[in-house]
């Protein structure tokens, strides 16, 4: 069975888990729009058109059918809606797509839905506004305090999040905001309302924990992986300990049964006052996954056991509590090849 990861990035290491869950008996293959090492350590690669291309998901198919390719898992926040359009497309030709329904990935990568959807359940999260004059009113009100956090609605990584400490902050950073939208590949999401493309939410002060949360192929709870965050860097988790606690675990839990996405869940979480708050939901493989990893789970290995329609052995869902990971940063020379065909 061949699989191929799309927008891989820099996340090589997604390489390996892959090629070992696989075992030897089928490809990993990687895409993405310009060369990276994840690629080239890949055992074939391609470089696509960029995702918003109109003819980004018939070079997939095309790609896919030629190299007998049966799964396909997205690793990137705007490759999820492109290819849940599109997914029943791929069923047709025998292509499984592994990445939720189209609507769960917009409650993901709009935060303002995210923020509606856990509000509606019930759960913790900040107080969130994608109406400048809204945010006015509830300053003026004293029933919001600096500081506060201005970010776009559909944002990635740490493009135009800026903190703002009072209120001649928030006007100048919020047309920051929208000028960084504007101006990078955040543009092609947002376009679906641009006048409210950007979100201010409290900032929430405590410690940061995550939590990787796994169901099935039709969005069946399955387990979820509990962390505490220990250094960030641009958005992304650099090291994390894994923690055994319940409460983080009834969380994921209850998000997931609601949500019922596919696959991979990646939670952010703020510990403040002894209240857990849920911060942003990623219905994909996140930055903080290798650190679940590292401490025995195997979150690909579960999704290559389930495409097969075997069952998924217990161990293979656990992580052990108090394992401490790292990310490092090793230079490598790339190879320029655009195609390994």
């Amino acid at each position: 069975m061949n699989i191929l990861l799309t927008s891989v990035g820099r996340r090589a290491y997604f390489i390996h888990y892959f090629k070992n869950a696989l075992n030897c008996s089928g490809l990993v293959h990687a895409a993405n729009s310009d060369q990276t090492y994840a690629m080239q350590i890949a055992d074939k690669c391609t470089c696509t058109p960029l995702i918003y291309d109109s003819n980004y998901i018939n070079y997939l198919i095309d790609y896919c059918l030629k190299n007998e390719i049966k799964a396909i898992i997205p690793l990137f926040d705007i490759d999820l809606p492109i290819l849940a359009k599109s997914k029943s497309k791929f069923a047709e030709l025998g292509i499984q797509v592994i990445v939720s329904d189209y609507e769960t990935t917009q409650t993901c990568n709009d935060k303002w839905k995210t923020y509606q959807f856990l509000v509606s359940i019930g759960v913790p999260t900040p107080k969130s506004f994608i109406s400048l004059r809204d945010c006015l009113e509830a300053s003026n009100n004293n029933t919001l305090c600096f500081p506060l956090i201005i970010k776009p609605r559909w944002g990635m990584g740490s493009i135009g999040i800026y903190q703002a400490d009072n209120l001649l902050e928030l006007d100048i950073l919020y047309k920051k905001t929208q000028r960084d939208i504007s101006s990078t590949y955040l543009k092609y999401e947002s376009s679906v309302d641009l006048e409210s493309s950007v979100i201010i939410q409290e900032k929430l002060i405590g410690e940061e924990y995550g939590i990787d949360v796994l169901n099935d192929l039709n969005g069946n709870f399955l387990t979820c992986v509990p962390k505490r965050k220990i250094a960030m860097r641009a958005g992304e988790t650099d090291s994390a300990v894994i923690v055994d606690d319940r409460e983080l675990c009834i969380l994921g839990k209850k998000i997931a049964t609601t949500l019922n996405h596919v696959a991979n869940l990646d939670l952010d979480c703020f510990l403040v006052n002894g209240i857990y708050y849920v911060l942003e939901m990623n219905c994909r493989f996140g930055g903080q996954y290798p650190f679940s990893h590292m401490a025995g789970a195997n979150f690909p290995k579960a999704i290559v056991n389930m495409l097969r329609g075997e069952q998924v052995n217990i161990d293979t869902l656990h992580a052990t509590s108090g394992t401490i990971g790292i990310k490092d940063i090793e230079p490598k020379i790339l190879v320029i090849n655009t195609t390994k065909i």
